[in-house]
């Protein structure tokens, strides 16, 4: 069994831990969970890891994020993923901080990164993990927000819902989708 696991988000100093590359940290968490290596390679950041007899394919993309459909489409294909078995890690404003929302398809909801997925794989069946960083922006600052950093005291909710992301991973892999959507929607993390 085999899973392409993306998070999506921005390469660069500029990016680390903004609340856009999001996707990049929870995979970087699964990864250390694991004991996994990244290593750069072919238009991403790639980390292979084993979990209960399933092979994870660990990939942050380092295409910037309006075109993170080519890494995808890249390791899918040559990793021989099955459609159902990637689950990609985005950012979402239209979710409250307290929510992650994991669905096995949807629209793109304006966001880039799932944009450039759907327009590379030409559908919107693919699973994703949708992280809620809430809409705490004055109007017209929505960008200066997304791509700032965490105010402090989200940090530890944002902590706790990473780990629980991983844990969503981990039961996606081996319970199924609907397993992971039951043990993380509708669900209001805090601390």
């Amino acid at each position: 069994m085999k899973f392409l696991i993306v998070g999506l988000g921005n390469v660069g100093n500029d990016y680390a831990h903004t609340r856009h590359n999001i996707g990049f940290d929870i995979v970087n968490a699964l990864v250390q969970k694991h004991g996994g290596q990244f290593r750069t390679d072919r238009l991403a950041y790639i980390a292979e890891i084993k979990f209960k007899g399933r092979n994870l394919i660990c990939v942050c993309p380092t295409t910037f994020m309006n075109l993170s459909g080519k890494a995808v489409k890249y390791w899918m294909d040559k990793e021989k993923v099955a459609l159902e078995n990637i689950l990609v890690m985005v950012d979402e404003v239209a979710l409250p901080l307290e929510s992650l929302r994991l669905r096995p398809s949807g629209s793109d909801g304006g966001h880039n990164g799932l944009k450039s997925i759907q327009e590379l794989l030409g559908t919107q069946a693919y699973p994703r993990l949708r992280f809620g960083i809430g809409n705490n922006f004055p109007k017209g600052l929505q960008s200066d927000y997304v791509l700032g950093k965490w105010y402090k005291e989200e940090e530890p909710l944002v902590k706790l819902k990473i780990e629980k992301s991983v844990e969503a991973i981990e039961i996606f892999v081996t319970q199924g989708i609907t397993m992971a959507m039951n043990a993380i929607n509708n669900k209001g993390f805090s601390l």
